[in-house]
C-alpha cells in the first residue's frame, strides 16, 4: 500500500492529480498533516488544522468499470466503516456526507483528468470548524479522543481497496446495498438544492441503480436526482 504523507500542501486532490498526470499508478494515497488550499464540492472552502484527515486516493478508470461518479459511494462506504471501526456510528447522507447526530464528519470531492479518478476525504478526527452554514463535529467530540490521522488513513486504505474491488468486479449493486445500510433511514425528510438555484423538499426514497437519490414529492411523484446540495430537514 503506497500511503505518502507530506507535511504541507494547498490541496491532497492537487498532489495526486500531478502523480497522476506523471504516470503514477491507481492506489497512491497522499496524505497531508495540514492544506492551505482544501476545497469541498462546489468549490467551497475546507478548513485544515493539523490533527484532521487529509487525503486522496488515485483511481484509474478501465473500460467496464461502474460509471465513475459512483466511486463516490465507494468512498463514503469505506470512509463509515472506517469510523465504526474507531468506535463511531457515523450516517450517510447522498451523495458522500457522513453525519453524527446530524452534524457532518466527513466530505469526499471526486476530480477527474481523463482515465485517472482522484477521491479527496476530510475527515474531522481532532477539530471541526464552527462558523460554518450547518452543524459539524468530530471524532474526538464523539468519542472523547482524535485517532492518529497515520492510523486512520491505513484502515481507510484498505477498506477503500476491499470496496473498490468489489465494485469493479462486482458492479455498483454490492456498493450501493451496504451504502444503503449505513444511510439515514428511508422516509427521512430532505431538502435539495439544485444547480440551477431551486429547491425540493421530500422524503428519502433511496437510490437508484446508477446511485442517483430518489426523493418523493408531497404529491407522491418521485423524483431523482444527479447533483444537489441536500439538507436533513429538522423538526
Amino acid at each position: 500500500m503506497d500511503i505518502r504523507t507530506i507535511r504541507d500542501t494547498l490541496s491532497t486532490n492537487d498532489e495526486v492529480l500531478a502523480l497522476a498526470q506523471a504516470g503514477a499508478p491507481e492506489g497512491v494515497w497522499v496524505r497531508a498533516e495540514q492544506q492551505r488550499g482544501g476545497r469541498g464540492r462546489q468549490g467551497r472552502a475546507w478548513v485544515s488544522p493539523p490533527g484532521n484527515l487529509y487525503a486522496s486516493v488515485l483511481v484509474r478508470l478501465q473500460p467496464h468499470d461502474p460509471p465513475a461518479p459512483s466511486l463516490a459511494l465507494v468512498a463514503a462506504v469505506a470512509v463509515t466503516e472506517t469510523a465504526e471501526a474507531f468506535g463511531a456510528a457515523p450516517q450517510i447522507k447522498w451523495p458522500n456526507d457522513l453525519l453524527v447526530d446530524g452534524a457532518k464528519l466527513s466530505g469526499i470531492l471526486l476530480e477527474r483528468a481523463g482515465d485517472a479518478v482522484v477521491v479527496g476525504i476530510g475527515v474531522n478526527l481532532a477539530h471541526h470548524p464552527e462558523d460554518i452554514d450547518r452543524p459539524a463535529t468530530s471524532l474526538a467530540t464523539i468519542l472523547g479522543h482524535a485517532p492518529e490521522p497515520d492510523a486512520f488513513v491505513g484502515a481507510l486504505a484498505e477498506s477503500f481497496a476491499r470496496w473498490l474491488y468489489r465494485w469493479r468486479a462486482e458492479g455498483l449493486a454490492p456498493v450501493r446495498s451496504r451504502w444503503l445500510e449505513k444511510a439515514h433511514p428511508i422516509g427521512t425528510a430532505l431538502s435539495a438544492r439544485l444547480p440551477d438555484g431551486a429547491s425540493l423538499d421530500g422524503l428519502f426514497d433511496g437510490l437508484d441503480a446508477m446511485g442517483a437519490l430518489r426523493l418523493r414529492l408531497a404529491d407522491g411523484e418521485v423524483h431523482v436526482i444527479h447533483a444537489a446540495d441536500v439538507f436533513l430537514i429538522r423538526d
